[in-house]
């Protein structure tokens, strides 16, 4: 069955019951008003809320008239709710318009149709390569959330993908909102400071010289609300397992931040050691967090003695041209009182480690640590450290003693920004490189490098 919604504002049914216009008038002012920005968004299937994350706020660039093409079911129902919720807030309230249409044939609907030029994917991973594709080779740019690929038999076609994008003229660019952290952002920008972290170690097998750890809960709260989750989020088929999900995030901090603008290649990662291990979740736990009772046919795979083995966790050490590189990813079933998702990052200099902790101790709020400082005295470090952070563009940075041998970098909140609202930095970054009609030269190299060692990961660990 195939139907077409749309989701209006009152002031735009208003405005068109008011204008006494034929439909021939009507669609011309239409296209005039699409013609005028810079991006008209068509979403996809959008089965993760970081769909509707994209549209947390409005940009002057972008069509207030989002298309959305999906098949029925839930999922894009949620979308629609999320997105309302946007625009019925009473603080900055958004005023997308939706056009839905729905039906087994929706991708190829939204190729026939092409009401936009910007693809936006953010559900079900395991058709991901082929959508890119297909829009790419339609003329279409894709902005996708990660992972891009999830399996090794992916890589070649994301590959391609990005050959033919070249030659199309058309961007493929992933949601990477972890580089828009204000500690990471830190982290790289002091390691950068010679006299400060002095050079990147190599580091070894034992002891990487970066190291990335994250934590995620299948339950959570997203806006103040719980965020209930497809069925298929608990099906590594269809969502990939955290080796090549989660890890997407760590492998593009690892790149970032040692090797900043710099073109990497496949040829430069050395996938040395991987493992991956189960969550193990309850029937009760898993309707918790779906609202589905029973764990549907897709999971039965994955049950043994009644309960749901989800392959999330997963780690990789690597080298990326001879730096000894750790990522790991956990995903618990719920977070500790008080707690959320952690992020934990070394790198490891010739004269101090950079640190990021998001513990019970730090209240978990990502923290940033300088520790194992060599070479020099810990006051005349300091003295260095104050001269490196008045050079950065944040204000009322201060240092904070940590015990004797370790010092603590405290910042003002307004510097705290959300993961929610990460979403908006990084779609704004997208809207610049699509006025331009580029990517930076590093960027694509990056993203194929970055998905050749996360699929690696995942082949190795299950050899």
């Amino acid at each position: 069955m195939k139907k077409l919604l749309l989701l209006l504002l009152p002031a735009l049914i208003l405005a068109s019951c008011g204008s006494g216009g034929s439909k021939k008038q009507s669609e011309k002012s239409e296209t005039k008003m699409e013609n005028q920005y810079l991006v008209s968004v068509m979403t996809v299937d959008p089965g993760h809320f970081h769909a509707a994350l994209v549209q947390r706020i409005m940009y002057d660039q972008v069509n207030p008239e989002v298309h959305v093409y999906a098949p029925e079911g839930p999922d894009y129902v949620k979308h629609l709710d999320r997105i309302r919720g946007f625009n019925e807030r009473s603080v900055d309230p958004t005023s997308w318009n939706e056009i839905v249409y729905t039906g087994p044939d929706f991708f190829e609907k939204m190729l026939e149709d092409k009401p936009g030029n910007v693809v936006v994917l953010s559900g079900n991973n395991n058709k991901k390569a082929e959508y890119i594709t297909r829009s790419v080779n339609a003329g279409l740019n894709v902005f996708a959330d990660k992972p891009m690929i999830i399996s090794p038999e992916d890589f070649p076609k994301l590959d391609e993908a990005f050959k033919a994008a070249a030659e199309k003229g058309v961007l493929i660019y992933d949601i990477m909102t972890e580089r828009y952290e204000v500690t990471t952002i830190l982290q790289k920008l002091l390691s950068m400071k010679e006299e400060v972290f002095g050079k990147l170690t190599n580091g070894t097998q034992d002891e990487p010289a970066v190291t990335k750890v994250s934590v995620h809960h299948f339950l959570k709260m997203v806006a103040g609300s719980p965020n209930i989750r497809p069925g298929w989020f608990f099906d590594v088929e269809q969502q990939g397992e955290g080796i090549v999900d989660v890890t997407t995030h760590l492998v593009d901090l690892v790149q970032w931040e040692c090797f900043p603008e710099q073109i990497l290649n496949p040829s430069d990662v050395n996938v040395v050691s991987a493992k991956r291990w189960p969550t193990i979740i309850s029937k009760d736990e898993f309707k918790a967090v779906t609202n589905i009772d029973e764990f549907p046919d897709y999971l039965q795979k994955d049950i043994i003695d009644g309960k749901l083995n989800v392959f999330a966790n997963g780690e990789i050490v690597y080298q990326i041209k001879g730096v000894w590189a750790k990522v790991s990813v956990t995903w618990n079933y719920k977070p500790p009182v008080g707690g959320g998702d952690t992020h934990f990052s070394t790198m490891r200099g010739t004269k101090c480690d950079l640190v990021i902790k998001q513990g019970p101790e730090e209240k978990f709020k990502p923290t940033l640590y300088i520790e194992n400082i060599k070479g020099t005295t810990v006051k005349d470090f300091t003295e260095a450290l104050k001269t490196a952070l008045s050079s950065l563009p944040y204000d009322s940075l201060t240092i904070e003693p940590v015990g004797k041998t370790a010092l603590k970098i405290n910042f003002p909140d307004k510097y705290r920004v959300s993961h929610e609202e990460h979403f908006g930095q990084v779609t704004a970054k997208f809207l610049e490189y699509m006025k331009t009609g580029k990517l930076p030269e590093w960027e694509v190299p990056g993203m194929i490098t970055k998905y050749y060692t996360t699929t690696s990961g995942l082949k190795k660990a299950k050899e």
